[in-house]
């Protein structure tokens, strides 16, 4: 008798999905480092909380007015919201704070479109799922109907609020609206439950204000050190490009602030060097964690893809 032959699995005679060749995965596009700004005096933590709520302010206002022009935003617009921001900053300052709006603009328009897909598979399925017969067994491809008639009438109820969410979810994404907060929505909501989040009404505000400070710069290659706004030298010396109003508390020439703090970046240290040295693009942030009360600087620049 003569043997039948075996099908070799992942292939079309098989029954069995196809597996696709292999392939190897590109590599990380960034880089970002961070490191602990240690020994600031009192006036550098209040030239930073100044500077920081200054420009925040400047960025909600920008991000403001970037969700108001929605689909309707252009270079044309882009061109004046930056001159607006110019004389109440710098150039480069307000260079930073647009491009930052209109990133956060577009992730949330990322995150709207992939909650709106969402909900339309979730539709798609509950409807599938009720207009089966109640107990109905499912596939390996498709689930069946739902198991009993209380659950079909709580999935029908379902069905009604995800509908009205989709609608208004639609109704937003047609008119480019999103619903943005600066400094999180999780920590907004954390004002109304203080007890459950386990901070009182002081720590959460300073947790707030902080998170909306803006004091962060991206790089320019072939500027000195490979950023003009926010400079770190080779040494370890960080300075501050202040913005118009606050030119009067520059401590160095050309309306810069030098903290005392020296950086030193353990990871990544050397290619760090490499590129101020070559004086190539380096962007930095400065932000503060407020329950360990610590500022940090954080370094970040792009690589070549693998």
């Amino acid at each position: 008798m003569a043997s039948t032959p075996r099908r070799r699995p992942g292939t079309a005679d098989s029954g069995l999905r196809a597996i696709d060749p292999p392939f190897v995965a590109s590599g990380p596009c960034g880089v970002a480092v961070r490191n602990r700004l240690k020994g600031l005096t009192a006036l550098d933590e209040q030239v930073l909380r100044q500077v920081g709520a200054h420009l925040g302010s400047l960025a909600s206002r920008d991000l403001k007015a970037r969700c108001a022009d929605g689909l309707e935003h252009g270079a044309d617009t882009w061109a004046t919201r930056k001159r607006e921001l110019t004389g109440a900053s710098s150039a480069r300052w307000a260079g930073a704070i647009t491009k930052s709006s209109h990133d956060q603009w577009a992730l949330a328009r990322r995150s709207q479109l992939a909650h709106l897909q969402s909900l339309e598979e979730g539709v798609r399925t509950i409807e599938r799922r009720l207009s089966l017969p109640v107990g109905e067994k499912g596939t390996k491809r498709a689930p069946g109907g739902y198991r009993s008639r209380q659950e079909w009438f709580a999935k029908s109820r379902r069905l009604r609020v995800l509908q009205n969410r989709l609608a208004s979810e639609r109704a937003d994404f047609d008119e480019g609206v999103v619903h943005v907060v600066r400094g999180g929505k999780k920590l907004a909501r954390n004002r109304h439950h203080l007890d459950e989040a386990g901070v009182t009404q002081e720590e959460w505000r300073a947790r707030w204000e902080a998170g909306r400070w803006f004091l962060h710069a991206d790089g320019e290659s072939g500027k000195r050190y490979g950023n003009e706004t926010i400079r770190v030298t080779l040494e370890g010396e960080v300075s501050i490009r202040l913005p118009g109003p606050l030119a009067d508390l520059a401590n160095a020439p050309h309306g810069r602030y030098i903290l005392s703090a020296r950086v030193r970046f353990a990871h990544r240290g050397t290619e760090w060097a490499d590129r101020v040295a070559a004086n190539r693009a380096v962007a930095y942030r400065i932000h503060l964690d407020v329950p360990r009360e610590r500022w940090y600087l954080t370094a970040s620049w792009q690589t070549p893809k693998t």
